[in-house]
């Protein structure tokens, strides 16, 4: 070759000199001029890699430029360079022909990898050969696959509108007669099998919960709450609670939104910072909110906040020359179906979410105000009762079991649920108790006109009864219109105890007062054990009705709806039992 040096060696091997080339620059702070360069491979902040054989470089300083010239360096074409040692070569190389290199997106199949072996260290995770059948593919008319669970050498796999599971390391073989006959295969996912139904897990994968043999999952496409066990597909959502979880899964959307709120920041640090205090609150905020700040490209997000000082922290650090900094923070917020087994009480529970702009911004705990529950329904399932036994009041970001205990997740808190570590906290979530209620229908012989007189219950001090309505007579032409246009108040009447939504009936306590210096009861009363209290009509004059309201003991109708309620100040947030709840009434004339 041309420019070839001698180079005397000491051993025999084959050897190859090559060219560096030239790498010029103004800065000659940037790089050490006698450091070897590769060919094709510029500085980088590791440097250079130090190459063998430099013969000659030459340092030619041209008004601050540095330049390379005559550089080059010496290869050993042997490994170790020994005698006969393997001469260092490409080596194998990947191949693929393919006609259309585009990425293709498919929702509805599954490829896999090769095998690992943690007992010998073979690891082919990172392999997937495209000279074998490394894919499964399902029917994409039910839409993408959302979820996959495997139980039993099987892989359940979650269409939109379809389940149904993959046999893993076999497949099945059908007889002419249908029977079925498994047999070993070389195949890793075999032959896919559906369930009966088409029934899936729309987009809320978040809805799927797990406990031994049995899943369960939403389908708010199809208005239901799915198990799946071992008599396949079952709408849990019709034991009872069909309209209702209809009406929920109605409200759920796919799409995501942008919530973002805007804060501003007076009076910066002069210095580069990562936490600043924001004005005037930071109501609205959560962590791993992202941030954009005036016209700043930055990736940075919320990694803490400090309610008591009105304190954000990012995850790197800001500088800024104005003396107002102007915060923009975001998140990707969308409805969500949140499903968790509750390993405490063994239940699944099954939180439905709307996720709209106007009702993010929630009354935190540390305001001390009552909590806002909006476009939230959190509720149970209980396997035992075969039936939808509790309506939560807390909304979580996300829950789970362990090790016997029931957790959530607030406000980037974990919680622990069911516990006896703090005295009187039941119906207390995320440190703002809720009273519990109950609401029951009194329909003994619904076919009997009848006056309620009384209602009484059996169990604890301190209920009391939110409203008691009879049922309602519909489109009377004797009343005037209302409210046009809300079907609950056309043309309708019914008895009714409460008046404006105030608690009728008070509690033992709290319905405790003196006149002329002996105690009375304005609410329940206690007789045998038992506590009692009188209905007394509430009800707004009706056009044409003889006895109507205060002058009417008792509520007149065919059934009774009523909702009964702990107080606010007997033993709030103790041990309150509810065990039968009963009324006299007479015929009505």
């Amino acid at each position: 070759m041309s420019g070839a040096a001698q180079i005397p060696i000491s051993f025999y091997n084959t050897f190859v000199g090559k060219k560096t080339g030239m790498i010029s620059t103004n800065n000659p702070l940037l790089y050490n001029p006698w450091v070897g360069v590769f060919p094709g491979i510029w500085y980088g902040p590791c440097g250079y890699g130090n190459f063998p054989g430099f013969i000659e470089t030459r340092n030619n300083s041209q008004v601050g430029e540095y330049v390379r010239n005559r550089n080059w360096l010496i290869e050993e074409s042997r490994i170790q360079g020994g005698f006969n040692e393997t001469i260092v070569s490409l080596g194998v190389r990947a191949y693929a022909n393919v006609d259309n290199p585009n990425q293709l997106h498919r929702s509805n199949s599954l490829i896999y990898s090769g095998v690992f072996n943690s007992r010998t260290g073979f690891n082919e995770t990172n392999v997937f050969s495209i000279g074998e059948q490394i894919t499964k593919s399902v029917d994409p008319f039910y839409g993408s696959i959302q979820q996959m669970y495997t139980s039993d050498s099987n892989l359940t796999v979650f269409q939109e509108r379809k389940t149904g599971y993959l046999l893993v390391d076999k497949d099945a073989l059908y007889t002419a007669e249908g029977s079925a006959n498994v047999t070993s295969t070389n195949m890793v996912l075999g032959q896919y099998v559906p369930f009966q139904g088409d029934y899936g897990i729309s987009k809320n994968p978040e809805s799927f919960a797990w406990f031994g043999f049995r899943q369960y999952f939403s389908d708010v496409h199809r208005g239901k709450v799915m198990r799946l066990s071992r008599d396949g597909l079952t709408p849990i959502s019709d034991f009872g609670l069909n309209d209702f979880i209809r009406d929920q899964s109605g409200l759920i959307e796919d799409d995501f939104q942008v919530y973002q709120i805007s804060k501003e920041c007076l009076n910066p640090p002069a210095a580069p910072a990562s936490s600043f205090v924001i004005s005037p609150d930071l109501t609205g905020l959560e962590i791993g909110m992202g941030v954009r700040v005036d016209s700043l490209e930055t990736q940075a997000y919320i990694v803490d906040i400090n309610y008591a000082t009105n304190e954000v922290e990012l995850s790197e650090q800001l500088e800024f020359e104005n003396a107002t900094i102007s915060f923009v923070f975001f998140k990707y917020i969308k409805d969500r179906v949140i499903g968790a087994w509750d390993n405490f009480n063994k239940q699944y529970t099954i939180s439905y979410q709307k996720a709209l702009l106007s009702d993010m911004i929630e009354e935190f705990s540390f305001l001390n105000t009552p909590l806002e529950i909006k476009n939230t329904s959190t509720l149970s399932f209980d396997e035992e009762v075969r039936g939808w036994n509790s309506y939560y009041t807390y909304r979580p970001t996300d829950y789970f079991s362990l090790k016997g205990n029931f957790y959530s997740f607030k406000q980037g808190k974990l919680w622990k649920h069911y516990s006896t570590d703090v005295i009187n906290n039941r119906g207390t979530f995320y440190n703002i108790n809720n009273p519990s209620s109950i609401v029951f229908v009194v329909n003994t012989q619904p076919s009997t006109k009848k006056v309620f007189q009384t209602v009484n219950y059996e169990g604890d001090n301190g209920f009391e009864v939110v409203y008691l309505n009879s049922d309602i007579q519909r489109v009377d032409p004797d009343l005037p219109i209302t409210n046009p246009g809300n079907y609950v108040d056309l043309n309708q009447y019914n008895d009714s105890t409460s008046s404006n939504q105030f608690i009728s009936i008070a509690s033992y306590d709290e319905g405790l007062y003196t006149l002329n210096g002996f105690p009375q009861r304005a609410g329940f009363d206690r007789k045998e054990n038992l506590y009692v209290a009188n209905l007394i009509n509430r009800s707004t004059v009706r056009p044409g009705e003889i006895i109507y309201g205060s002058q009417m003991s008792g509520v007149k109708g065919y059934f009774l709806t009523a909702k009964i309620s702990t107080d606010e100040s007997t033993n709030v947030g103790g041990l309150k039992e509810l065990w039968s709840i009963g009324t006299k009434y007479v015929m009505s004339s």
